[in-house]
């Protein structure tokens, strides 16, 4: 019924967080404060290890989305606050068409308000926000002055937007007030842009070169984990390049000014690439350009900067053979120059050369554990176009048998079964898991694959006869999850084992997890028609942790 209600439910949550998000967005229900149920979407506040802004947006062709601020949010994942506020708005399911059809009529009321006023009314409703609100009245003034052309105030405005010392209390800007300091970088963005489109573009140049070099000279003294400031000062860096192409500064100056932000000290906030100046720059500034970076690298040979703008620069006048051989001076282990190289001729049309330069890269990495997999994603691609799935097989057994993965044991598996031939190579790459079970290799998890690999198939009979003095407890439990029904003694032993280390640590994610065993031991005991010894024994859990209300209440949550 939630579903229908809501368009998701917590099928979508656990597919979009993934099973580790979600489980661990199942402890962060309590976090959840100040929902907010817009038209289409959700606003909450969840408290974690900092406090977090969530946005879900509901409906349309996705179904739903998220985005959060913390760190892994701010990467485009669904993260686990996310699950959070998706389960409670889930628990709230049916009050949530009441609260949306509310949002839409305070939208369409404000909107109807708003229209009705006469200008100076308007006026004077602007006036009022913005003595309340001295954010609010800076960017407009901000604004006004662009609009005005006065210059000097915008500067002035600008180089004080950029200035971080307000917010640096200890001498520096801290984590918490990142994100503050970037809104204000992203006002200069905007004043730089309403300058050039007022038609003072070349000034725009000029302020946004000194507000670059401002930001340059400021930005170890900020903890940008999250990379807010970077991306504001990216926006000025967008707002000097849109300038540029209005105002047609100087191409030779243009060019000196561009070579001095790559190679100095001061390039890792805006981080430019000269590559998106080129139609400003010209056959003139290309070449003084590159002038510039061949005196560099002959200073610096091995200097990482010379050798990015060297690599720039070539790119920018399109001369793949010479691009290549840039690169062939830096081949990596991993195989990711080689990559590049394979790309770089394949857009220039020249397929089989790439192909020759991808295999190339597999050989030379060898059995490289840490191998490009982009590089051998490249090369099975074009394998598999060209129908040679007997050497797409080949490549992924090489890689399989030099990672020992769970990932790289899929791949091998996926093109085994195109090529009809999945029976005897998982036969061998098991053989190969096993004898690193037998010595105690863990995966990536702690675990061996070999137990990963199994239940991935879907092989339970054999994980089971596998999984002894080899499984981790992670692996037992999934394990016991996929066999409530068809080895249901077997399971309940799994969760009754997992349970008993649970009884003394504390927190929530402790007590979501055992319930969650809780629950499979219930399924486990229906299944064997003995559902009065679970009552028993969970009436004696219940009584041995009574004082940890917090379990008692997260258990009566569950039914339990």
């Amino acid at each position: 019924m939630a579903r229908t209600v809501v368009d998701f439910g917590e099928d979508e949550l656990r597919a979009l967080a993934g099973a580790r998000s979600f489980e661990r967005g199942l402890g962060y229900l309590d976090a959840v404060t100040g929902l907010d149920v817009g038209d289409g979407s959700v606003t909450a506040v969840v408290r974690g290890t900092d406090i977090y802004e969530v946005e879900l947006v509901l409906g349309g062709d996705v179904g739903i989305s998220g985005w959060c601020d913390c760190p892994y949010g701010q990467e485009g994942n669904f993260c686990k606050h996310c699950v959070a506020v998706g389960l409670t708005v889930l628990r709230q399911a049916e009050a949530i068409p009441r609260q949306r059809a509310a949002a839409r009529a305070r939208a369409s009321g404000l909107e109807a308000w708003l229209t009705a006023l006469s200008p100076d009314e308007l006026l004077a409703l602007v006036r009022e926000q913005i003595g309340a609100d001295r954010e609010l009245r800076r960017r407009l003034e901000l604004r006004a002055a662009a609009v005005r052309s006065d210059t000097s105030s915008v500067r002035d405005r600008i180089l004080a937007l950029i200035d971080p010392r307000p917010f640096a209390r200890y001498g520096y800007v801290e984590y918490a007030d990142a994100t503050g300091y970037a809104r204000q970088v992203e006002e200069a963005a905007d004043a730089l842009r309403a300058l050039a489109s007022g038609g003072l573009a070349a000034q725009a140049v000029g302020l946004a070169e000194e507000a670059i070099r401002a930001l340059g000279q400021v930005y170890e003294e900020v903890d940008d984990s999250d990379g807010v400031v970077g991306q504001a000062a990216a926006a000025v860096a967008e707002a000097h390049l849109e300038a540029c192409s209005v105002a047609r500064p100087d191409p030779e100056r243009l060019a000196e000014w561009l070579v001095g932000q790559v190679l100095g000290d001061w390039n890792d906030a805006a981080d430019l690439d000269p590559l998106d100046y080129a139609d400003v720059l010209g056959p003139t500034g290309l070449v003084r350009m590159r002038q510039l970076a061949a005196e560099a690298r002959r200073r610096r040979p091995s200097g990482w900067a010379e050798r990015y703008l060297m690599e720039r620069v070539v790119k920018a006048e399109g001369d793949v053979d010479a691009l290549v051989a840039l690169y062939v001076k830096d081949l990596v282990p991993s195989g990711a120059t080689h990559l590049r190289i394979a790309e770089e001729l394949e857009a220039a049309g020249r397929a089989d050369e790439a192909l020759a330069w991808a295999e190339r890269g597999l050989r030379e990495t060898g059995t490289e554990v840490h191998a490009d997999g982009r590089l051998v994603d490249y090369v099975c691609d074009r394998y598999t176009r060209a129908e040679r799935m007997a050497e797409t097989v080949t490549v992924r057994r090489d890689r399989f048998r030099a990672e020992r993965s769970l990932a790289a044991y899929q791949r091998l598996r996926a093109a085994a079964r195109v090529a009809n031939c999945w029976g005897s190579e998982r036969e061998a790459a098991l053989a190969v898991l096993r004898e690193d079970a037998r010595r105690q290799c863990g995966g990536w998890y702690g675990g061996p694959v070999l137990i990963d690999a199994l239940l991935d198939d879907g092989d339970l009979d054999r994980a089971w006869r596998e999984a002894a003095g080899h499984a981790d407890d992670r692996q037992w439990q999934q394990l016991a999850d996929l066999s409530r029904e068809s080895r249901p003694a077997n399971s309940l032993a799994v969760y009754l084992r997992l349970v008993e280390p649970l009884k003394e640590p504390t927190g929530d994610r402790v007590y979501e997890r055992m319930a969650r065993l809780l629950l499979g031991a219930r399924d486990c005991h229906r299944a064997l028609g003995t559902e009065d010894e679970f009552t028993a024994y969970l009436t004696a859990l219940r009584t041995e942790l009574k004082r940890r209300r917090k379990l008692m209440t997260i258990l009566d949550q569950h039914g339990l």
